[in-house]
């Protein structure tokens, strides 16, 4: 039997049949929220916007975008969950908020019924990385509010694996309790997965012959860097699979057993584009853009033409998998409001990630972006392996390498072991200081 007629048939649709079905999932879902959720009714009022005269997926683009800036606007002008839900408030049951990486926390709510909505996403992405009913998935952290794992945990227990949470436990305790179990399948961040390898490394633990035999990493960008996925399966002896998703939209793309490096995303749930940042046009296949995500379910709590600032690049060429979905080549490229100018040129987190991973001796790293009068300056700090003979000679090779890379001068500073701080869930290793007094 071939790949393709093992996947259920929304994954595997032709591209017209998959576009029609999009078309009438949309206009069903506008339909549900017009008048219901005030957010979106008086947002689509304000456009001009009678749905019911427009045909989808044409005229998508006559829909208005959304921004983050604008639900959070809302929130605090109807504190404290905002107008963009479609329910009475006694029918939600799940909270989670977005991590506020990039500015306040985004509060979002969920009916039991747009939740298993959101597991269905999910079981997707069991699918593509090989999980089932015979795993062990361990999830080795705390999840607070944070809807990725929350959806994966409970996603994991409907496709029959057997799930165990870390939560609460030092890294050590959770490598033994992995371990003991026999877990199959590791949930965390990319991070997270570096860290708990340099945890083993230390205990003399021997990672790389474990029962772990793949490693579903989500929450940054990571797993589709070269250096950083290269890293992590050498490590674990498993392979990366990447996931992305986003607390407002849900999961949305994630990568295949079959073709590395690629992020499918779930057009059987999501109406994906990708603009032009600046003119807001579509963007043809092989070109960088933003990625724009309409949910076409959720209907408790959706987002209509979603701006993510994900810097992304689509294809939608097919896929060895069989799945007919259009894939994101070299996952999320960037985030748009992650990038800053530097001396005239564009520096993007991922770009530095790409390079400082390439350097085995190179435990952790921080980038700082500082501000002397109008100038932003980069400098760098490296936390290498402990005992290594010349910290001096490393540092002048990554300054050469970024050099290169990014066509900047950064000055890069050597920290004695552990003076880098670790993570579980999404690091912050690019941190921007206003020197300005």
């Amino acid at each position: 039997m071939s790949v393709a007629a093992s996947l259920p048939t929304e994954e595997s649709l032709e591209r017209d049949a998959l576009l029609a079905f999009q078309g009438r999932r949309l206009a069903e879902l506008l339909a549900e929220i017009d008048g219901r959720n005030g957010f979106y009714t008086r947002k689509l009022r304000e456009a001009g916007v009678h749905a019911a005269s427009l045909r989808f997926p044409r005229d998508l683009g006559a829909l208005p975008l959304t921004t983050k800036a604008e639900l959070v606007a809302d929130q605090e002008q109807n504190p404290p969950w905002g107008t963009a839900r479609s329910e009475p408030l006694e029918r939600y049951t799940r909270y989670c908020q977005t991590s506020s990486t990039t500015g306040r926390p985004l509060k979002w709510l969920d009916t039991n019924e747009s939740w298993q909505w959101l597991l269905e996403c999910w079981k997707a992405v069991y699918r593509a990385a090989r999980v089932g009913p015979d795993d062990c998935v361990f999830f080795p952290f705390s999840f607070g509010p944070f809807l990725g794992f929350w959806a994966a945990f409970d996603a994991a227990s409907q496709v029959g694996a057997l799930c165990v949470p870390g939560g609460g436990l030092s890294s050590p305790l959770r490598l033994s309790l992995a371990a003991a179990v026999g877990a199959s399948v590791v949930c965390c961040t990319p991070t997270y997965a570096l860290h708990l390898a340099e945890v083993a490394a230390a205990e003399g633990v021997p990672l790389h012959d474990s029962s772990v035999r793949v490693l579903i990493v989500a929450g940054e960008p990571g797993g589709n860097v070269p250096a950083t996925r290269k890293r992590i399966e050498d490590a674990w002896g498993a392979r990366v699979i990447d996931h992305h998703g986003l607390t407002e939209v849900g999961p949305v793309s994630f990568e295949c057993w079959e073709a590395p490096g690629f992020l499918h995303l779930n057009e059987s749930r999501f109406l994906c584009e990708v603009l032009d940042p600046a003119s807001l046009e579509p963007v043809p296949d092989g070109v960088r853009g933003e990625l724009v995500v309409t949910s076409l379910g959720r209907s408790a709590s959706p987002v209509l033409r979603y701006r993510t600032r994900d810097v992304v690049v689509r294809r939608s060429e097919p896929c060895p998998c069989g799945r007919s979905w259009a894939r994101l080549e070299g996952g999320i490229v960037a985030r748009d409001d992650d990038m800053v100018n530097v001396r005239g040129v564009n520096v993007y987190p991922t770009a530095i990630e790409a390079v400082l991973r390439d350097f085995h001796e190179i435990v952790e790293f921080r980038s700082t972006i500082s501000r002397s009068h109008e100038m932003r300056a980069l400098s760098l700090e490296i936390e290498p392996v402990a005992g290594l003979a010349d910290a001096s000679a490393l540092a002048a090779a990554v300054a050469r390498r970024l050099r290169e890379a990014l066509g900047l001068s950064v000055p890069v500073r050597v920290v004695a072991p552990l003076g880098l701080p670790r993570f579980e869930m999404k690091a912050r290793r690019f941190v921007l200081e206003d020197e300005r007094k």
